[in-house]
């Protein structure tokens, strides 16, 4: 069966409310580095290394939360658990810009990070459940597409928020959404497709057979911990932990380091900071439009890290002397991160039966966090250390480096692809 011919609606009626659930996730937990880039550090007394801290809390209680929230997305519902983070995680959000006191924000940041921690792994199963093994690719990118387009557009509004009205209006301006889509998300979202009423009774048996028929001949797994035993897992954790140094040292840090390097004000740093996530858009959906017409998709993944570490070990290269090179380098960087993000997460379900594949994914997005906390700390230390981001650029290119090395030695199940062709 033809995935054309699969109930196109979903397509229509499922990804914007994933994207814009997702989007709203990704605001909330990004434009901290507008507020330590404008002035929360002077208005709270925060140190460079408590503001490094802070940075990467966020990503310590996201570490912790993954495995449970997985379990019950995938054993309850993703659409309960997704309702209650994104009114949680609201809260959280608009509450940054009303503390005065730094303690109550290190409380702050580390409980926005254990609300968001089950909003990727609950939304991956989510689209399990709607999309096919050849959907998968191109699901997951609008999926995770509210990561970049939503870095875009904060980048600039919150250079006008910030000017305008300062960083605390800008931290409750942003948080407020969260909890009004909290209530459009109930209303719109099922959590299989046999609960809707938009699909006919022979759609949704085409498809259930579709998904069905990719589960049959898969080695079957009989528990997370048998699942979280298994080499590729472990393997794929270490990527995924070493790329998220890369990522989030980048996105937590852009602001300022471009303010700093470039000598500019913060809007002026904010459209700057826009255009790696505008590359990243354009990447992401071209890299997963080829992901799933060859199903070719680790070594997709692996090239695309090697160019992001190429850009910043230019970047390191040229150092101070020319801005705008090492500028254009960073926007490359960016751009490659971040595009192979829908075929890595099209990967774990192909290796792993349904039972425990969201299990699986909730691991490696664990170590992602971690390494994620590690990245942002490190790179906040770095560049507060040194008073260059050179050896943060280093650090970044190391890390992707290794994600590389692990991406080609995990060995990936060949794959039939549309045209009945085999993918390597």
């Amino acid at each position: 069966m033809e995935n054309k011919k699969l109930a196109p609606s979903r397509w229509l009626k499922i990804i914007p409310l994933v994207f814009i659930t997702y989007s709203l996730a990704y605001l909330d937990r990004a434009n901290y580095s507008f507020g330590a880039a404008s002035g929360l550090a002077k208005d709270l007394n925060i140190t460079a290394a408590s503001s490094s801290l802070l940075g990467a809390l966020f990503f310590l209680g996201y570490f912790f939360f993954q495995i449970p929230g997985a379990t019950y997305a995938a054993n309850k519902s993703a659409k309960k658990l997704v309702f209650w983070c994104l009114i949680l995680w609201g809260l959280c959000a608009t509450a940054t810009g009303m503390v005065t006191d730094i303690k109550f924000l290190y409380i702050i940041r580390f409980t926005l990070g254990v609300v968001e921690s089950a909003v990727m792994p609950a939304m991956l199963i989510f689209l399990s459940n709607w999309f096919t093994k050849g959907e998968r690719s191109r699901a997951n990118t609008f999926l995770i597409l509210g990561n970049p387009v939503t870095v875009l557009w904060m980048s600039i509004v919150s250079g006008y928020l910030v000017q305008g009205l300062g960083w605390r209006m800008m931290f409750i301006v942003e948080g407020l959404p969260s909890i009004i889509w909290a209530f459009f998300w109930w209303k719109l979202v099922k959590d299989k497709p046999k609960d809707v009423k938009w699909l006919s009774e022979s759609e949704k048996k085409e498809l259930e057979t579709a998904l069905l028929e990719e589960q049959q001949g898969m080695k079957e797994v009989k528990n997370y911990r048998e699942a979280f035993k298994n080499p590729k897992v472990i393997m794929l954790s270490v990527q995924y932990f070493f790329w998220s140094i890369g990522v989030y040292g980048f996105v937590m840090w852009l602001p300022s380091i471009i303010k700093n390097a470039g000598n500019t004000g913060i809007v002026a740093a904010g459209w700057l900071s826009a255009v790696p996530y505008l590359l990243a858009v354009i990447s992401m959906l071209s890299v997963s439009y080829y992901a799933d017409r060859t199903m070719n998709r680790k070594g997709i993944v692996w090239i695309c890290l090697l160019i992001g570490a190429i850009c910043f070990y230019g970047s390191y290269l040229i150092g101070p002397s020319n801005f705008w090179l090492s500028y254009a380098l960073l926007v490359v960087a960016g751009g490659a991160m971040y595009a192979p993000y829908g075929p890595f997460f099209a990967i774990i379900p192909e290796l792993l039966p349904r039972n425990v594949a969201g299990g699986a994914i909730a691991l490696i997005n664990s170590f992602g966090a971690l390494g994620s906390f590690v990245g942002s700390y490190i790179v906040g230390y770095l560049n507060d250390s040194t008073g260059s981001p050179d050896a943060s650029y280093m650090f970044m290119a190391v890390a992707l480096v290794v994600s590389v090395i692990m991406t080609i030695v995990v060995k990936t199940p060949s794959s039939t692809v549309p045209n009945g062709k085999l993918a390597a």
